[in-house]
């Protein structure tokens, strides 16, 4: 089982490492015990949250209400939960 997200029922928790003012929003691989995630919003008025869940939602196949961002709101290391998705979270690896 990997560090970077964790399972729970219908639920995952994600822990990652966000790199905010990228030129395009892409998952990177991953950063010691994180999932990193290039963000392609800039990390002023918490647009860069706003931006991660949706990106982290449309990865998962779910609305963004489902997605929440449990940690790390000022912080690049931040832990969210996804609710009802179907998708494993070890094949966002290979989608970059």
């Amino acid at each position: 089982m990997a560090d970077w997200y964790r399972r729970d029922g219908d639920v995952v928790m994600l822990t990652l490492h966000v790199q905010p003012g990228a030129k395009h929003s892409e998952i990177a691989g991953l950063h010691g015990e994180a999932l990193k995630i290039k963000l392609a919003a800039p990390p002023i008025e918490g647009r860069a949250n706003e931006a991660l869940l949706k990106f982290v939602a449309e990865l998962f196949g779910v609305p963004v209400r489902q997605v929440t961002l449990k940690l790390g709101a000022q912080s690049r290391h931040k832990v969210v939960s996804i609710s009802g998705s179907r998708i494993e979270p070890e094949s966002l690896l290979y989608k970059r």
